[in-house]
């Protein structure tokens, strides 16, 4: 696979102090390390619940429930989620069709069951908040590495871990748009190549979105952020806040192939 998965990518981090370096357009040693990123076992046929708590700027909360599973299609993966609580979202339907081919862009819909209605979301769109939270449509998918320049800052240690920090960039415009980010540091673990913190420069809005793996689990041998915290920030100040649970993460489970399509998004659990 030639992508960066998201929800594996995570973090946070506001002022590192970083040396001011040349700039240049791709650091192949960075590469070299985001290449053997991409390579890591994230595991096949994956079944999982996952709450997602929404905060606001005043602390309030709201709490949502989903049920997920994914396949791998030969180089491609596919991924169903369904929306279990509360009840204004129960039912609601997401599907993603994430293709290996870089040329070829990702296919996500949207299931609005009082609606009864299939949304496709158009690449213009994916930068938009996912289901309210912190998460964009282009964060359900994975990244084509051939899209970014990769610049290698520092070795340096977090949580008492030997890391990599990568700075992003994105090549193009078009990419810009579709991820709404203009800029990201990585923070790559060196025992096992898992992206265990992140800040990603958002487009509109000028804010500074940062990505904190809590807990990272080894389930089944894959590792596996089963604790997330992705915060919103317009200077010092928290704008949104979104907390990810991963709990009961099986892999290797017998998932049909017709699990994954339109039909079955519309039908529901």
């Amino acid at each position: 696979m030639k992508s960066i998965k998201f929800l594996a990518t995570t973090l946070f981090v506001l002022a590192i102090g970083l040396p001011a370096l040349p700039a240049q357009a791709d650091d192949p040693k960075a590469r070299a390390i985001m290449e053997k990123v991409d390579a890591r076992d994230d595991g096949d046929r994956q079944t999982a619940d996952m709450q997602m708590i929404l905060i606001d700027k005043n602390g309030n909360q709201r709490k949502r429930s989903i049920r997920s599973s994914s396949k791998d299609m030969g180089a491609d993966t596919y991924r169903l989620m369904f929306f279990l609580e509360p009840a204004d979202v129960r039912d609601t339907g997401f599907l993603t069709y994430d293709y290996d081919d870089p040329d070829r862009d990702d296919d996500q819909w949207l299931y609005l069951p009082a609606l009864r209605k299939t949304k496709r979301i158009a690449s213009s769109d994916k930068s938009g908040s996912f289901m309210g939270s912190d998460l964009t449509y282009a964060d359900m998918t994975s990244r084509n590495l051939d899209d970014f320049d990769f610049t290698l800052k520092k070795e340096m240690e977090v949580k008492g871990d030997p890391v990599w920090l990568i700075e992003s960039i994105p090549r193009n415009k078009k990419v810009i748009k579709e991820t709404g980010y203009t800029k990201s540091l990585l923070f790559v673990r060196q025992d096992n190549y898992f992206v265990i913190r992140g800040i990603h420069w958002v487009k509109n809005g000028g804010y500074l979105k940062y990505l904190d793996t809590r807990t990272l689990e080894q389930i089944d041998g894959v590792w596996v952020g089963t604790e997330m915290h992705i915060t919103k920030k317009k200077g010092k100040k928290m704008v949104h806040k979104t907390e990810i649970y991963w709990r009961n993460v099986r892999f290797n489970m017998d998932l049909a192939d017709d699990l994954f399509t339109i039909r079955r998004l519309e039908k529901g659990l």
